[in-house]
């Protein structure tokens, strides 16, 4: 049994989603202390179990409008998170760990505060996420046509997060070739109610949707000519609501799940946990990254490419049509993709955290 120290990013869920899998796993045979902010600190901690503790700490944010990422607010928030307690408090869980713990590896995804304390410790620190995919993989000019300067932004973001783990394990529906040392590609990893679904072809829309800057966007989705299962636009719903062919739901996971499992196709944003979930189950999706995000950007673009669905700058009546006649050619194609659950990325990381704790390797910060 080794003790793992496991940092989870708190910004949006998938981080959380992917990482309540993973952690789990990972409890079963080994001592697990999981750091982690926001929202998904609230999922985590409801799933405590025995070995297992889940610790708050501050963590970054990033602030949203108008479907586009606000660099000077998100700045400004970040700032005054720090100075009203988040970097005292992350401090003060460092000290905390240090005394009662004492980890001999320690499992990052996409977190820097957990990462930061491998690096002072010399400890192994294995890095478990899909966006390293930025950094580590290569992309042909055209995923990246249009976008080549904000790539190269988001490579040196993503190189900075977390350099010279120990290994990097990307989670990925798409296999551009590795291009650097330590790092294996694996399918995504999916929580067990996704394993447990089996799919059915249904014919309403699944929405998925949290900005409400597109006021057309009702009327746009009333064009679809079948029901449209609208999620996150409405969260103050206690009910579903139906206005004609849009029903708006409130977020229940069983409930989507169905929805997901039983739908003709997705319309989403570029978000890697549902667009995975999507594959898995043969939904075409179409994908409307949210602007200045380049992950989504490349997950969007990677799904085009593959066949599974398709990617819009911003849903349009027109983009929604095309979507909507692609859909038996997006169908046949996703009937190819194969996925053996988690066994290959889980089994990969078994064998790493035996190696990690008995070698002690500290990361390599030239990597």
């Amino acid at each position: 049994m080794a003790r793992i120290l496991y940092g989870v990013a708190g910004e949006g869920m998938g981080h959380a989603i992917r990482s309540r899998v993973v952690i789990e796993h990972l409890a079963r045979t080994h001592d697990v202390q999981v750091v982690v902010s926001g929202r998904a600190h609230d999922y985590l901690k409801a799933r405590e179990r025995d070995h297992l503790g889940v610790n708050k700490i501050w963590g970054l944010s990033i602030v949203y409008e108008d479907n586009e990422v606000r660099n000077f607010r998100t700045v400004l928030e970040n700032v005054r998170g720090a100075v009203a307690g988040g970097w005292p408090r992350n401090v003060k869980a460092y000290f905390d760990l240090v005394e009662e713990f004492r980890p001999e590896v320690v499992i990052s995804d996409f977190e820097t505060w957990s990462y930061l304390f491998a690096r002072t410790h010399a400890l192994p620190c294995i890095s478990v996420d899909n966006n390293q995919i930025v950094n580590r993989g290569e992309h042909s000019p055209e995923i990246l046509a249009g976008h080549e300067a904000d790539y190269l932004v988001a490579k040196s973001v993503v190189k900075a997060k977390l350099p010279g783990c120990f290994h990097y394990l990307i989670a990925t529906f798409f296999e551009p070739r590795a291009v650097k040392a330590r790092t294996t590609l694996h399918p995504p990893v999916l929580r067990p109610e996704i394993l447990a679904a089996r799919a059915e072809r249904g014919e309403h829309l699944l929405v998925y949707q949290t900005s409400t800057s597109n006021e057309a966007l009702p009327e746009i989705l009333r064009g679809a000519g079948r029901e449209c299962r609208i999620y996150g636009l409405r969260r103050e719903l206690k009910e579903d609501l139906r206005d004609g062919n849009l029903v708006y739901r409130p977020f229940s996971e069983a409930t989507f799940i169905e929805d997901l499992r039983t739908a003709k196709g997705v319309v989403s944003g570029g978000s890697f946990t549902l667009m995975s979930e999507s594959v898995y189950l043969h939904k075409p999706m179409l994908a409307i990254p949210v602007k200045k995000q380049f992950e989504q950007v490349l997950n969007a673009r990677y799904l085009e490419a593959l066949g599974y669905g398709v990617s819009a700058d911003e849903l349009t009546a027109e983009r929604l049509q095309a979507f909507l006649s692609r859909l038996p050619a997006l169908e046949a194609r996703l009937a190819t993709y194969r996925q053996d659950g988690n066994r290959e990325l889980l089994g990969h990381l078994d064998r790493l955290v035996a190696e990690a704790a008995s070698n002690g390797a500290s990361p390599d910060p030239l990597a």
